[in-house]
């Protein structure tokens, strides 16, 4: 009997580690590769590929802490949208899919270039028209025309951050994608799954909240995840509007010392590196929540 059982341990313990190694992602290898030629560069010629690193790593911290942001306002937003796009009511469904529907067809980069450049001149015309309009009033009373007047000053003097900007153009324009995403999630959900929650007493509200979206969650993770590494591949396009993220700060130092090759070759690797990290990371995510687990 004890031999028995001193045959089984070992095999078990050889079918725990086949499974450890059949579960392996090896994937995280070309991961750990990209990383590796970038240390192999680095090491080998600092000059310039350490001065590349060091300058724009500030700009590495802003793209990430950019795309981190915009992600969380966008998860938010797309799942707004997502509920407004199979509302029962038609003028809450219409503006969602108003929304969708416009941001949808604008390009990112012109979004970003409206937000940044024209929307704070269109708050200034406001904030112009205000103060041209509330002190000629006669039929307004004292307190609103102060209103007016200290309102169209603080619009006369507005002006948008450029981060903030950034986050405000990726969130709008990603949110209705996202909210794509959410519909689409939702109303996979077999429409019985509703019905019975309602059954046993539940609210359209807790219905959605205990029983719709968490299925839907599950079922939406791979898109969501391919949402996220194109943000942060688009985040790129923040450098139009003066944000100083890694391709600007990338620019910057071709600008400075001429080497176009060397700088765009660290900056393609190093997008490569957080890119392929990211991708490793959702589908870690999406096969730990998946129903075969």
């Amino acid at each position: 009997m004890s031999a028995e059982i001193e045959r089984t341990i070992p095999l078990s313990r050889m079918m725990a580690a086949r499974r450890r190694v059949s579960g392996f992602d090896w994937w995280w290898l070309l991961v750990i590769g990209v990383a590796a030629t970038i240390v192999y560069l680095v090491r080998k010629s600092p000059d310039p590929y350490l001065r590349i690193v060091l300058f724009v790593r500030d700009g590495m911290g802003v793209t990430i802490r950019l795309t981190l942001i915009s992600f969380v306002l966008i998860l938010l937003v797309g799942m707004i949208g997502g509920l407004g796009r199979i509302s029962r009511i038609p003028i809450i469904k219409g503006l969602a899919s108003l929304y969708v529907e416009i941001i949808r067809g604008i390009p990112l980069l012109v979004q970003l270039i409206f937000i940044y450049y024209a929307f704070p001149a269109f708050v200034i015309k406001v904030g112009q028209r205000l103060l041209a309009f509330g002190p000629r009033s006669t039929t307004l009373g004292a307190n609103v025309v102060q209103f007016i007047t200290s309102l169209g000053t603080k619009m006369v003097q507005f002006k948008l951050d450029p981060f903030g900007a950034a986050v405000l153009g990726l969130t709008v324009c990603y949110g209705a994608y996202m909210s794509e995403i959410y519909r689409a999630g939702i109303e996979s959900i077999p429409k019985a799954q509703m019905e019975a929650a309602r059954s046993l007493g539940m609210n359209y509200l807790q219905a959605m909240r205990y029983v719709i979206l968490p299925q839907a969650v599950r079922m939406i993770l791979p898109p969501v995840g391919n949402e996220f590494i194109s943000l942060l591949k688009d985040s790129s396009l923040v450098s139009t509007v003066a944000v100083a993220d890694m391709v600007r700060r990338g620019r910057e130092f071709m600008g400075k010392f001429f080497l176009p090759l060397e700088t765009w070759l660290m900056i393609a690797l190093l997008y490569l590196v957080m890119t392929l990290f990211f991708t490793r990371i959702a589908q870690y995510i999406e096969r730990k929540m998946s129903y075969e687990h």
